[in-house]
């Protein structure tokens, strides 16, 4: 059995990068957004990103006569759909993308779906990226138009939403 200290990550490691709080510390603004860049090209920019988490599995396993504990072993990782949502803007890119997933744009792909990298990157209110987190083989899956009733003051949203098999904190 290997030594469980070999794979624990040290914590000095750990300790924040950044100084204490100041009035002009952008990790304090409230109108921060995010950006959407696949293999590179930005997407898209969004007021709220949802998903970004990963859960591990647990493997039970019952053993006959132990009745004191069922033994748990670490199983398959998950990663939940990430959704992207924003106000309508004049631009359809979010949309051709989804599009080339499915239907039409699948077709002229041969069928295959072509599988991304990507990054969703926190930006302050002035434009510095403050942390990103990279996506590894995503797709889009869904996408979400605005409700329009005459009465409603809310501004039109639309969302995305995309698969994909995993992703690593990234600093900047």
């Amino acid at each position: 059995m290997s030594d469980p200290k070999a794979v624990m990550p040290d914590a000095s490691t750990d300790i924040p990068k950044r100084t204490p709080a100041s009035p002009g510390d952008p990790w304090l603004t409230s109108t921060r957004h995010f950006i959407l860049e696949i293999d590179g090209v930005p997407i898209g920019t969004f007021t709220e990103v949802s998903g970004l988490s990963a859960e591990i599995a647990v493997d039970k396993i019952e053993e006959g006569g132990e009745n004191q504990f069922v033994h748990q072993f670490p199983g398959r990782m998950t990663w939940p759909n990430i959704t992207l949502k924003r106000g309508v803007v004049n631009d359809d890119n979010l949309f051709r993308w989804f599009t080339s997933a499915s239907g039409d744009g699948l077709s002229a792909a041969g069928n295959k779906v072509e599988m991304h990298s990507g990054a969703v990157t926190l930006l302050s209110e002035s434009g510095e990226r403050l942390r990103s987190w990279k996506i590894d083989r995503a797709f889009p899956v869904k996408w979400t138009g605005p409700s329009f009733a005459a009465s409603s003051k809310d501004v039109p949203t639309e969302e995305l939403e995309i698969a994909h098999h995993g992703f690593s904190p990234k600093v900047t």
